[in-house]
């Protein structure tokens, strides 16, 4: 019985690790208060868009509040996005498709985006407050963007604002809707 019941305790001590180790990023945040926990759910969000450059592609995701404003006709109805819109920018490298070596497909996850639309909150920086998160794939782990990043990057809830101000006249958003 005493083996039994140690089992047991060992068997739920390790699930109880698991949990909580699937559930650190969730405790992360920048300084100025963007935590990951904000967006939580953003890996089944709705894409907005893709890109990609020489080192890294990316797609670009929405909560529902940001999808409302692009169906709406955001950017070119004028109108400013929502407070409580989000966007997520999920970077990865890149390697040639095994089937298909013309088209580059994702490898590895480099990190994570976030913007907020808050004027309240984020009135110093148009409205918006951004945070990037570095994956280490030895840790399996984020942690918030730092200036000795790639690319370098603030790591308060401002870092995208200096970068973002080139989009003022579209509500600081770069990122187009495609055509579906």
């Amino acid at each position: 019985m005493k083996k039994k019941l140690s089992t047991i305790v060992v068997t739920v001590s390790v699930l109880v690790c698991l949990v909580q180790a699937a559930g650190d990023k969730y405790s992360l945040k920048v300084p100025g208060g963007l935590a990951f926990s904000e967006f939580k759910g953003y890996e089944s969000w709705p894409v907005i868009s893709i890109s990609r450059n020489e080192k890294v592609m990316a797609t670009t995701v929405g909560n529902p509040a940001m999808i409302e404003a692009y169906k709406a006709g955001f950017p070119g109805n004028g109108q400013r996005v929502p407070d409580g819109a989000k966007m997520a920018k999920i970077h990865w490298s890149q390697k040639k498709n095994a089937f298909f070596p013309d088209a580059a497909v994702p490898d590895k996850l480099v990190n994570v985006d976030f913007m907020v639309k808050d004027s309240k909150r984020f009135a110093d920086s148009g409205g918006w407050g951004y945070a990037v998160f570095d994956y280490d794939a030895a840790t399996d782990s984020f942690k918030p963007g730092t200036s000795a990043g790639t690319p370098p990057q603030g790591n308060d809830a401002k870092c995208g604002y200096a970068c973002h101000t080139t989009a003022k006249e579209r509500d600081y958003v770069f990122t187009e809707y495609g055509k579906r």
